[in-house]
Order: C-alpha cells, then sequence, then structure tokens
C-alpha cells in the first residue's frame, strides 16, 4: 500500500513522508443531494451551494469540514513539503477494499496519522473510524511507536467520551485548536517532531520509507 501511495500522490520536497489526514466529512454524493433536495430548490445550472440550506444542513455540516481537511492537507503540502493526503485522494475502489479496511491500510503505510474533529463534525463517525484505525495499530508489534505517529485534534469547546477514550486507551496525542492557522501549525509541528525523530533513530521509519 506505501508504494501505491507513493506513485499515486506525486513528488514534494519529502515525498516519502505521508501523513494521512482524517476528518468527519463524507465523500460529496451529487446524486444524493439532487435526490433529497427540493426540486424548487434545484436551478437549471446546478450550483452546489444552492443546494445548502436549513433543509441541508448535513450537507452544508460535511462540506465545510472537507473543506477544512482539505486546507490543512494543501498548507501541509506547500510548507512542509510532505505527502498530506485524504482517503478520497487516493484511488481504491471500494469493490476492491471497504473503507473501514482503507483507512487501516493508509494509517498503517503512513509516517503520520491525523484525525481532525472540527466542533460541527458528526463525532459518532469519527470516534468509530478513529477506534477501528487506532486499534488496529495498537495490535501491531510495536505498539508505542505507532501510537506516537498519531495526532488527535479537536476544536476548542469539543468535549466527548470519545476524546477521553483516545487519551486513555491508545495514549494518542491530543491537541486542541482555536482556528485554522493554529490547527495547520500545530499538526506541521507534529509532523516536523516526527520527521527529526525518524532522521535520529529515534523512531523506526515505515518499511520502505528509508528509500530514497
Amino acid at each position: 500500500m506505501r508504494d501505491r501511495l507513493l506513485d499515486e500522490l506525486g513528488d514534494l520536497p519529502h515525498s516519502r513522508f505521508l501523513v494521512y489526514l482524517m476528518g468527519p466529512y463524507k465523500a460529496f454524493d451529487v446524486e444524493r443531494a439532487l435526490e433529497t433536495a427540493a426540486p424548487e430548490s434545484i436551478p437549471a445550472s446546478v450550483d452546489f451551494g444552492t443546494l445548502v440550506g436549513s433543509d441541508h444542513a448535513d450537507l452544508e455540516r460535511d462540506e465545510a469540514a472537507l473543506d477544512l481537511v482539505l486546507s490543512v492537507r494543501d498548507r501541509l503540502r506547500a510548507t512542509a513539503g510532505v505527502n498530506a493526503f485524504l482517503a478520497i485522494d487516493v484511488d481504491v475502489p471500494l469493490a476492491e477494499m471497504d473503507a473501514a479496511t482503507q483507512s487501516i491500510a493508509f494509517a498503517r503505510a503512513s509516517n503520520a496519522v491525523v484525525y481532525v474533529v472540527p466542533a460541527m463534525g458528526d463525532n459518532l463517525g469519527v470516534g468509530i473510524e478513529v477506534g477501528s484505525v487506532l486499534e488496529a495499530l495498537y495490535a501491531d508489534d510495536e505498539p508505542e511507536h505507532r501510537r506516537e505517529r498519531v495526532l488527535f485534534v479537536h476544536e476548542s469547546g469539543v468535549r466527548s467520551a470519545m476524546i477521553a477514550a483516545v487519551r486513555d486507551r491508545w495514549e494518542a496525542r491530543i491537541y486542541a485548536y482555536e482556528d485554522v492557522d493554529d490547527l495547520e501549525r500545530q499538526v506541521r509541528l507534529f509532523v516536523r517532531d516526527l520527521m527529526r525523530k525518524e532522521r535520529t533513530g529515534e523512531l523506526p521509519r515505515p518499511d520502505g520509507a528509508d528509500r530514497r
């Protein structure tokens, strides 16, 4: 999976440093949006913004969450030169591998795994996905090394039993952020720290990551 990701994600100054970004978004489903929208809300030329309103709060929330994670991805790629990616950036058909198995495979293949949880997110969905990935990493041969690669960063004010579980059961790093600039800065510092630990041998690189 690691080689497959590297082939698809392209060249950057630190191409072999993979950062898997996760968040409470769903892939935008045009057909579902059109099916659920009131007929009078659909113009002749569809502007997706017109499909977001009081009757489509879930769609609006998903788009906002996706935009936030995409912003972090793009900033990391531009400022840190690392191959940050979302699951939707990689072409792995669901017929080949279901979404949960994909997330676990992406996490295991990456140098860093970052969960971004804004206040508008679906915490239940994130909790299920976080739990399945972390449980898989916890079961690996060197869970202490895997856990160091995981960052759970949530918007200030978000409180849930899920956050306590992430801290207590898996001992992952948990930070709070105030705005998108603070979020990007914290993730970038986390990535920089991992890169330093890999260079000094404090953390082993993922399989094949030492090839240049």
